[in-house]
């Protein structure tokens, strides 16, 4: 019996072997795919950045030799440093000037869209819905057919070269997005609190202080950062609005104005493009929970 069961064993083990070869060779093509395809899209969005960062600290000689070397094989500083000294001596009040007018028309943003978004979302008024719409196609405007009016008003006005003259036409395509963001987040709050905040005695102002701004932090907090992006970064009106370096002129306007008579300084606009991209990825760095959190906050009820 010990003889005859010995196959049998033999036989079962085998079949167990040939039905275990196939589910290890079985490759998960989807998470191959998704794997792939995170690293591609991660490739493309990282590689200009790479790039910039090992043009900025390459020596002169090889920043123009041919063929570019994708590893460096020098390493020094001296683009930064030319960027702060003699490559544009405006540079460094440039870049007090982008910070100064990004942190104005960020908090104009946040205090006046916060009221106007939290009125929309909690009143009623005639016209409500047409006031959204008129909001929300302002964001559709586009940019480069008010500057030549802008230019013509912010002249006459005396403002032209001046904060002014880039924090308002900022605020009028940032306070949207602000207002319309917001409204949609306010009307996911639950308007028990701020009732029962009038019922204690609160003013409507103070309950939307004491009760909606605590509890609306993180939407608040991601459209601060989202427009202290977008005006941080722009630079169609720091171009037509500003002229002359001594005035207002932002960071972003500096960069264009490195380049010389017969030659280009790649080495010190590189290093320029990682001097002002180092601020928000900090800011993205430290504040991505927050962000993330805003921006999927009221995405799911119940």
């Amino acid at each position: 019996m010990a003889t005859s069961a010995q196959p049998v064993s033999s036989t079962t083990s085998a079949v167990a072997t040939g039905e275990a070869q196939p589910r290890l060779r079985r490759i998960n093509w989807g998470m191959t795919g998704r794997i792939a395809g995170v690293v591609i899209v991660t490739f493309i969005a990282l590689a200009p950045f790479y790039w910039t960062i090992i043009t900025s600290i390459k020596d002169s000689l090889e920043v123009v030799a041919s063929p570019p070397t994708l590893f460096p094989h020098s390493f020094t500083l001296e683009s930064y440093i030319s960027d702060f000294g003699g490559g544009s001596t405006f540079f460094t009040r440039d870049l007090i000037n982008s910070f100064v007018v990004a942190v104005i028309t960020t908090v104009l943003c946040v205090v006046l869209g916060s009221l106007c978004a939290y009125a929309i979302a909690r009143m009623r008024f005639f016209g409500k819905s047409a006031t959204l719409a008129i909001i929300l196609a302002v964001t559709m405007f586009p940019i480069i057919v008010l500057v030549g009016p802008l230019f013509v008003v912010f002249t006459n006005l005396g403002i032209y070269n001046t904060y002014a003259a880039l924090i308002i036409p900022d605020l009028v395509f940032t306070l949207p997005l602000t207002v319309w963001f917001l409204t949609s987040f306010f009307r996911d709050l639950p308007a028990d609190l701020e009732e029962a905040a009038l019922v204690d005695g609160d003013t409507r102002l103070g309950a939307f202080r004491h009760v909606i701004v605590p509890l609306a932090a993180p939407g608040v907090f991601t459209t601060a950062i989202l427009a202290f992006i977008y005006t941080w970064n722009d630079f169609l009106f720091g171009l037509t609005m500003t002229s002359d370096p001594n005035g207002a002129q932002t960071v972003t306007v500096a960069i264009t104005l490195f380049g010389g008579q017969f030659t280009i300084p790649w080495g010190q606009i590189a290093a320029a493009a990682v001097i002002v991209t180092i601020p928000l990825v900090i800011m993205v760095l430290l504040f991505q929970r927050r962000i993330v959190s805003g921006l999927t906050a009221g995405a799911v009820k119940g």
